[in-house]
């Protein structure tokens, strides 16, 4: 397997960890409602997104080269929304919060590239 793609596939599952770290922490470890708030929707989006990229993967060995590009975007932009409202959940200034769209452009960024590596479709035959 490449080693590059390796690294996407590790870094899949420790996002996720960060993912269930956050929420778990927002749900039995904060008392503010506000920064319960901001770890679950934290989490919420970072665990879609680190699953996301393992369906990146399946595309990719399809032969469909362009849902790599997607997979670092997913986990770009997971680790900045998610981050950014971890950030603030732990009393980093609200202008953090500029920060949190950065994240949510490259996840949809991640969706569109992924939808187009589809409808590309591969660059040689897989039989």
């Amino acid at each position: 397997m490449d080693m590059q793609v390796r690294a996407w596939m590790a870094l899949a599952p420790l996002s996720g960890l960060m993912a269930v770290a956050a929420g778990a922490f927002g749900a039995h470890g904060v008392a503010d409602p506000q920064a319960k708030a901001w770890l679950q929707t934290g989490a919420q989006y970072q665990m879609i997104h680190a699953l996301a990229v393992f369906g990146c993967f399946v595309v990719w060995r399809m032969g469909m080269g362009a849902a790599q590009a997607a997979a670092w975007m997913f986990l770009a932009g997971g680790l900045i929304f998610g981050g950014s409202l971890y950030l603030m959940a732990f009393g980093a200034p609200r202008w953090f919060g500029a920060i949190t769209p950065i994240g949510g452009v490259l996840m949809m960024l991640g969706w569109a590239a992924l939808a187009y590596a589809i409808l590309r479709g591969a660059r040689t035959t897989l039989v």
